[in-house]
């Protein structure tokens, strides 16, 4: 073997070994220059201008009649070395009806991300205005409040990405109980054993409530707080005609009031595809005799959880590195109503994205994903601290467990998905976390 001689004189012998050692390994030498790592947030209200037909509940046909609390979208951006992480939470259902896609781009387009770059995630609230551009099937309205939606989003995203300094960041964790599995044990008129969508708190659940606090370096004045909590915001049933945020929107509402005008306090919704609010689907917002409406009182709790959490973080830090990565998934897939695969069934595809900002890491799931796989996810994780954001970068419906359907119930009748899905998600973001 030849010998390779030292073309640089200067250069330790221990250096050589080193970088001769990191291209054995295939890694590459990082020519990344020490920045700072550089952050800000940016918020657009987003409530509709005119009645729109709400999303959530088919037999919820008229328009709505009223605004009981704002919609926005909240959007924080990092940067490193020249890399960048844009997460975006929208106070919307999510973006069905083919409305991720052209966000999407639109958004990347306008901004010149990356695709792996952009975590485009909605909150999931059952109080907003249903998202489409088909004019042939959409209301006028709802059509119109899309495009203009569409131009929000970049315009927020642009914002933030034209304000980014330096900045430091701390995670932590708390725990609240507003979220409960739903998937309740039930007899049919038969008695034979089904699944209902109610309350089934005997099951145990991921109630972590995850919080990233984003501070400007140097003075530590607080620009942002991102959380993510796993439950639907559908506090609020099909006989609620008033746009609201529902449990994720009030929690971010009550945190910017508490915090100052100043700060951004973007929600996202956990692995949450079997979790309710512990109140659901309620016909109104009942304020009789001195009663706490239930989505104010639970957004509120959710709310009151992250600053408990914020108060007993540890010191900030301004280090990168950010790094991202994003995958359209080919999983096996099921005809919709049934519960098991057939042999000539397509493959579904599901969009996963996977960043990271320092030692926090974010992975956002095209779907709505099933708690314990949120859980799964963030027991093998590499990072610290891994938030898990569903109704993300698209809408591929529900992504159940395995075990989940034998029993079957609404989340596995509905799903495109079969029985061995989930397990390979699990498999693919690991893969992605631990090249991050």
């Amino acid at each position: 073997m030849t010998r390779m001689k030292p073309f640089l004189p200067e250069l330790a012998l221990a250096q050589v070994a080193a970088a001769a050692w990191l291209l054995l390994c295939g890694a590459a030498v990082s020519a990344e220059p020490p920045d700072a790592l550089r952050a800000a947030a940016a918020r657009k209200d987003i409530t509709p201008a005119k009645p729109v037909t709400l999303a959530g509940y088919a037999s919820r046909k008229d328009l709505s009649q009223g605004v009981h609390d704002p919609l926005c979208a909240r959007v924080v951006a990092f940067e490193h070395g020249g890399r960048r992480l844009v997460l975006v939470s929208t106070d919307s259902i999510g973006f069905y009806d083919g409305t991720a896609d052209s966000t999407r781009k639109a958004i990347l387009a306008a901004c010149r991300l990356e695709p792996s770059e952009l975590f485009l995630a909605a909150i999931h609230t059952h109080s907003a205005p249903s998202l489409t551009l088909n004019s042939e099937k959409g209301h006028p309205n709802n059509v119109e409040y899309t495009r203009t939606l569409q131009a929000q989003l970049v315009d927020a995203v642009r914002e933030a990405l034209a304000a980014l300094s330096p900045a430091e960041i701390a995670a932590g964790s708390g725990s609240s109980p507003v979220g409960v599995n739903r998937r309740e044990p039930a007899k049919d008129a038969a008695g034979n054993p089904r699944i209902i969508l109610g309350r089934n708190p005997a099951v145990l659940t991921d109630r972590e409530v995850q919080v990233l606090r984003v501070s400007r370096a140097g003075t530590g004045d607080l620009a942002a707080v991102l959380f993510a909590y796993a439950t639907h915001s559908t506090a609020m049933g099909p006989k609620n005609y008033l746009v609201g945020g529902d449990v994720h929107g009030l929690a971010e509402q009550f945190l910017e009031r508490r915090l100052g005008a100043g700060v951004v306090a973007p929600a996202f919704a956990g692995a949450s595809g079997d979790i309710d609010p512990w109140f659901r689907v309620l016909p109104k917002f009942d304020t009789d005799g001195g009663w706490v409406p239930e989505p104010v009182l639970m957004g509120t709790m959710l709310g009151e959880e992250v600053v408990h959490v914020l108060n007993r973080m540890q010191k900030p830090v301004a280090a990168g590195p950010v790094r991202t990565a994003f995958k359209t998934l080919s999983l096996p897939g099921k005809p919709r109503g049934q519960t098991a695969e057939t042999a000539a069934d397509a493959p579904v595809e599901f969009n996963v994205t996977a960043g990271r900002v320092g030692e926090t890491a974010f992975v956002g799931l095209g779907g709505e994903v099933f708690n314990d796989i949120g859980r799964a996810v963030k027991a093998a994780s590499p990072f610290p601290h891994t938030f898990i954001i569903t109704h993300c970068n698209g809408a591929a419906g529900y992504l159940p467990t395995r075990e989940s359907y034998p029993a079957g119930g609404y989340e596995v009748q509905s799903s495109p998905f079969a029985p061995a899905a989930a397990e390979k998600v699990v498999h693919e973001v690991l893969l992605m976390l631990r090249d991050l």
